[in-house]
């Protein structure tokens, strides 16, 4: 039976500033779709969505929509009224007669795992608070066609898996921009590809869109190969594209995996660099490698009459080339984690040592360092000049301002306009720009995946494999972690930290075992990171042990719950596969075997969603008060 049709975009034509964008552009959404958003910054992606809204007029074509259609939209900005609490804001997308007791119900659920206060008023939130109400609010309306422009933006770990599960059951149609490559294969099932002003339909969802577009772009320059002209201006594309770009990405993966494993067969070592740290003697060539040093760091912050510890007692060895990826709730200790490291912030109590040949280069994802009045020629050769000096030595490679610009996927025509005039994206890739001029020899990236497409975040991946120095990212984007860190330092909240071996999914898989362990032991979460501080099979190492917190009696009872479900089902799955494993099985009983099969497919289904969702629940037990 054929999909409905819920909108149809039919032979649109539009263009801005002279130029067009879209060209005979032909799109239909269906019930059920969950479609993922895929194009260059510039391709359209968010003009798509305001013709899909209604909100722009194409030059050419026609938009339908059947009647009574329903469209949330969740845009990069957000209008609101500074008075209403997070509440009124939230139930604001529905009309008076629709805020029904079911209504407020659903708020409240959404609201919760969101980390948002319901009665704060919206004049006093910020900017990350601001968009995570804007989602609620796109949320709660349940539209039958609902959008979401990079929706994981300014959500901690914990929330995007949430949102996940959400999108999921999410029963209306989808359409999502996201440069997190780790949500979109998990909530889409199509992709929509806008390129050279049309779309492109992979039907598999993001998970299939690298080889599908590999192939795509094979045909294409195979048509190309007798119109020399043509592919002399597509080769970027055709050969620096996607193909090229897989390639490098599994040579980059390989190498970063072997870091890993050097890693993991030096436990001991490694371990030393978080345990409790002495004043012990270093032979100098340990010494020498340390760069920077937090010895019994603590800090509070006070909120009224309630102190909030972030770090207490906190013990960490930063050494010449380590890759570490920073992961934690919003308001768990990251920022200040790295305001002690580059010295903008005192501890309480212990003290963080630095060396004296450190050279920090900082990328702050307020941009704060772009002056928005000067050109983007201007800020890379802030001395005047037409070249850009790659390093600081005597050595400093030159290369000419509109040769770099191209680098970060720019039109060198824009080079003499002013900053003011770029996209958020833009200016991310402004900003990186400027830093990686002089990248010093310690990087930190705060949040630098924010607002970039998945070009220039192939861009940075392969920057960041190449550069020698000591890395440090601040991310929630899992997919990017696991593409360029060899350690996770994850700050859980109640001043506990923890560290993994590895990318975002080696600190997944060992919360996992965690959970099973404690299971097993018939103890719960703290008391097995109180007894075993240190992990020597895993060599993940926990440092502070969270206290007991409260939380509703709604959660608390579906927490209790749930290591009885998980241990039914990892006893049903092992019993299926059990039964499946008899050969004769499906000659005897087709029937068995199909139930089976399916019943397998979906306890596993089962098992992973109750798992990901236990680690919520904890998270949110650790952050209740």
């Amino acid at each position: 039976m054929a999909e409905r049709v819920l909108l149809s975009l039919e032979d649109i034509s539009l263009t801005f500033g002279g130029k067009p964008l879209f060209e005979g552009l032909r799109t239909h959404i269906c019930e059920g779709d969950k479609i993922c958003l895929i194009g260059k910054n510039g391709a359209g992606k968010t003009t798509l969505m305001r013709l899909i809204t209604g909100e722009i007029e194409p030059d050419k074509g026609k938009r339908f929509a059947l009647p009574g259609l329903t469209i949330g939209y969740l845009a990069q900005t957000v209008a609101h009224n500074s008075g209403d609490s997070v509440k009124e804001f939230v139930l604001s997308g529905l009309a008076k007669e629709e805020q029904n007791e079911m209504c407020h119900h659903l708020a409240d659920r959404i609201i919760e795992p969101l980390d948002l206060n319901p009665e704060a008023t919206m004049g006093t939130l910020s900017g990350g608070q601001l968009r995570r109400a804007a989602l609620a609010r796109a949320l709660v309306a349940q539209p039958d066609v609902l959008l979401l422009d990079e929706p994981t933006n300014h959500l901690d770990l914990s929330a995007i898996e949430w949102l996940e599960q959400y999108l999921a059951s999410y029963r209306g149609a989808l359409v999502c921009v996201s440069h997190d490559r780790a949500f979109l294969a998990t909530v889409s099932r199509k992709v929509f590809w806008i390129d050279k002003g049309m779309t492109r339909i992979c039907p598999g969802g993001y998970k299939a869109f690298d080889e599908w577009s590999e192939q795509i772009i094979e045909q294409e320059a195979r048509e190309l190969q007798n119109m020399q002209k043509k592919l002399a201006a597509e080769v970027d594309w055709t050969q620096g594209g996607i193909t090229g770009r897989r390639k490098r990405n599994i040579r980059r993966l390989n190498e970063l995996y072997k870091l890993r494993d050097k890693l993991k067969a030096d436990k001991a070592a490694y371990a030393k660099r978080m345990a409790a740290i002495e004043i012990e003697q270093l032979s100098p060539a340990q010494a020498s490698k340390i760069i920077i040093e937090f010895k019994h760091v603590s800090k509070s912050f006070s909120r009224g009459k309630e102190i909030t510890p972030i770090l207490t007692d906190f013990n960490l060895r930063i050494v010449r080339g380590d890759r570490i990826g920073i992961i934690g709730k919003n308001g768990s200790g990251k920022s200040t984690f790295i305001k002690l490291l580059i010295g903008e912030l005192e501890a309480d109590s212990g003290r963080v040592h630095r060396g004296k040949t450190i050279d920090i280069a900082y990328f702050d994802q307020s941009r704060v360092q772009l002056n928005l009045n000067k050109t983007l020629w201007d800020t890379l050769c802030p001395n005047g000049g037409d070249y850009v000096f790659l390093g600081s030595d005597e050595k400093s490679k030159p290369i000419h301002v509109c040769g770099y610009l191209k680098n970060f996927m720019f039109d060198p025509r824009v080079a003499r306009d002013r900053v003011s005039t770029l996209s958020g994206g833009q200016q991310n890739r402004l900003m990186l720009a400027k830093l990686l001029t002089n990248p010093g020899n310690i990087l930190i990236l705060d949040e630098p995946t924010n607002d970039l497409d998945m070009d220039t975040l192939d861009m940075l991946q392969e920057m960041i494999s190449d550069y020698q120095g000591t890395l440090i990212i601040v991310s929630h984007d899992r997919d990017f972690l696991d593409r360029t860190v060899t350690e996770v330092i994850a700050f859980e909240g109640n001043a506990e930290v923890s560290t993994h071996i590895g990318g975002y999914s080696d600190y997944h898989a060992a919360k996992v075992k965690e959970l099973k362990g404690s299971l097993k032991n018939g103890g719960t979460r703290e008391r097995a990171t109180q007894d075993s501080p240190t992990d020597e099979v895993s060599g993940n190492i926990v440092l502070k042990a969270a206290p007991k917190t409260k939380m509703s009696f709604k959660f608390v009872h579906e927490l209790e719950k749930l290591p009885g479900k998980i241990m039914a089902l990892e006893k049903e799955i092992e019993a299926l596969k059990e039964a499946l494993a008899d050969a004769d099985l499906y000659t005897k009983s087709p029937e068995d075997f199909d139930r089976s099969s399916l019943r397998l497919a979906r306890a596993q289904e089962e098992l992973e969603h109750s798992e990901h969702r236990w680690l919520e629940l904890e998270e949110m037990r650790h952050y209740s008060i």
